[in-house]
């Protein structure tokens, strides 16, 4: 933690411009409390697609009011270039979280995901350009990796994608490698690995597994299970992911510009772990979760089996050091999560 701790006692002697688009989102909310709990400046931009206006007013409380006044809210779509520009003007440091998340969304609706996924990242990227931000700090995704087999994930590995949202996000690291090259904007991708924590909207269908089980079991509603429970994911809590994003921005470290990283915590588990981790949790407040069980069905299309990353690139040259592992995340949410949801 040496290295983040340094930062944030440098980022409050000395407070940047700070553009976070995707604001009112899961992610993007959490880095503008981050940001503004160090008397950071933030910008935030979100057309409210899957965004809440709950979580900025979350924000709001959270940080106080002296704090709150240094952040401006602009509504506006990345898919429209003006308002990229416009919300890019006067930026230190661009941390891109917005898009359209969701594999089954993806395949049910490709050219959305396409539009704001792909059109906006790159008109993100042209604004950014042209506003000669710092350094542009965008969410890439542990989808990239693909088929391929290979265990655990390593940066440069990667197989072909499996659904039109991990054809976006390889587009993303395509493009951003490109504008490193061809105009010299400086960017880093991060590579999700299946990110959980306050804020994360349990309802819809496209709802992360993590919020849509304790709302379930809140509810005593059935928790469904893809497949025989034993697919495994790398679970990072959100703090480690706040980390990355302040420590990629900032890094004065020329081997760490214009690179992809694995943001995640290096372990491995199981859906069936998960749902005990969670059940065992939540039992001694809601007793009918004693005897509580899963209910089995089919595998989903374009799922991969087993995500496992190597995070040492990322603790190498960023001096990124997770904080929480899926216990301690589930167990510093679990309170959110009650709240939020009951």
């Amino acid at each position: 933690m040496a290295a983040f701790d340094a930062l944030k006692t440098g980022l409050q002697a000395a407070p940047k411009t700070w553009l976070v688009t995707g604001a009112a989102g899961f992610i993007g909310s959490n880095l503008v409390e981050a940001l503004l709990l160090l008397d950071q400046h933030v910008v935030g931009l979100d057309n409210f697609a899957t965004g809440r206006e709950k979580n900025l007013a979350q924000v709001q409380q959270s940080v106080g009011p002296e704090r709150w006044a240094r952040f401006k809210f602009k509504r506006g779509d990345i898919r429209d270039l003006i308002t990229c520009h416009t919300a890019c003007a006067g930026v230190d440091y661009v941390l891109h979280q917005a898009a359209l998340g969701s594999v089954p969304r993806s395949l049910e609706d490709p050219l959305s995901t396409h539009a704001a996924n792909a059109t906006g990242f790159l008109n993100m990227l042209v604004a950014a350009r042209d506003a000669k931000v710092k350094r542009f700090v965008y969410a890439a995704s542990s989808s990239t990796y693909g088929d391929h087999p290979g265990l655990p994930k390593v940066e440069d590995v990667i197989g072909k994608p499996l659904s039109p949202y991990a054809v976006t996000k390889l587009v993303n690291e395509l493009y951003a490698d490109v504008f490193g090259r061809c105009y010299g904007t400086e960017s880093i991708g991060l590579r999700y690995f299946n990110i959980f924590g306050r804020r994360q909207d349990p309802n819809g269908a496209y709802a992360a597994v993590v919020p849509k089980w304790v709302a379930s079991m809140i509810h005593n509603e059935p928790v469904y299970i893809n497949g025989d429970g034993e697919t495994s994911r790398d679970f990072c809590y959100i703090d480690n992911v706040i980390q990355a994003n302040l420590l990629a921005a900032t890094t004065d470290n020329p081997d760490a510009v214009n690179q992809v990283y694995n943001i995640a915590v290096g372990e491995r588990t199981t859906l069936n772990g998960l749902f005990e981790a969670i059940r065992s949790l939540l039992a001694p407040k809601f007793p009918h979760l004693a005897d509580f069980k899963p209910v089995y069905r089919d595998f989903r299309p374009g799922d991969v089996r087993h995500s496992l990353a190597d995070i040492s690139k990322a603790q190498t040259r960023l001096g990124y050091a997770p904080t929480h592992r899926i216990g301690e995340g589930l167990a510093e949410a679990m309170a959110w999560y009650v709240q939020d949801l009951g």
